[in-house]
């Protein structure tokens, strides 16, 4: 499952990041992270002090991950639409969800301040990201005035973790499709006054 050239740290993580997007925080066991890894017991104490700060290293990198993804598709050239249509529109895998924000609804990672920081820190990094985005478009006369940029902001990453909830619920992409389209409508029709 991962190349033979990956430290047993690196198998770790990675084994912890695809089981808690998976099962979640209580579903992952260390042995089910042991058996993935293709580590041992001891290799995994010895690289992490337990399950927790083995957690918190994979949600770490999930959240690395996921802001590195989000900031190419929104780092592209191009109005502000043209960008935030690229994050829209970036090639997801819909009914699995959001690694991070199906972190948001696991009750052991919620109730954890340490375990939540990541992802709150990674929610709020989109959200400052997207409004920045939406004031370039305000500044250059691309949008409606009539636009918030935090608000809008709010409503993309909504739209977005939103749509994966009612695709994964569906078992069809075509909801989170619909609700793409429909931000994206309405940030067209509301262009420059």
């Amino acid at each position: 499952m991962y190349s033979a050239s990956m430290s047993t740290p690196e198998r770790l993580i990675e084994a912890t990041r695809e089981l808690l997007w998976e099962r979640g925080y209580v579903g992952t066991s260390p042995k089910a992270i042991q058996q993935q890894a293709g580590a041992g017991q001891g290799s995994m104490y010895h690289h992490f002090t337990g399950k927790p700060d083995l957690a918190l290293a994979a949600i770490r990198r999930t959240a690395e991950e996921m802001r590195a993804s989000a900031d190419a598709a929104l780092g592209v050239e191009g109005t502000a639409y043209e960008r935030i249509s690229a994050y829209l529109l970036r090639e997801r895998d819909v009914l699995r969800g959001c690694p991070v924000g199906r972190l948001t609804m696991d009750p052991d990672v919620i109730a954890s301040d340490e375990l939540r920081a990541p992802v709150d820190e990674t929610l709020d990094w989109l959200r400052g990201r997207l409004a920045a985005i939406v004031q370039e478009g305000l500044d250059r006369g691309e949008l409606s005035t009539a636009l918030v940029p935090a608000e809008i902001a709010a409503t993309i990453v909504a739209t977005v973790q939103g749509g994966y909830v009612l695709a994964r619920a569906s078992g069809s992409t075509a909801v989170f499709d619909a609700g793409v389209r429909g931000l994206l409508t309405l940030l067209r029709t509301n262009g420059s006054d």
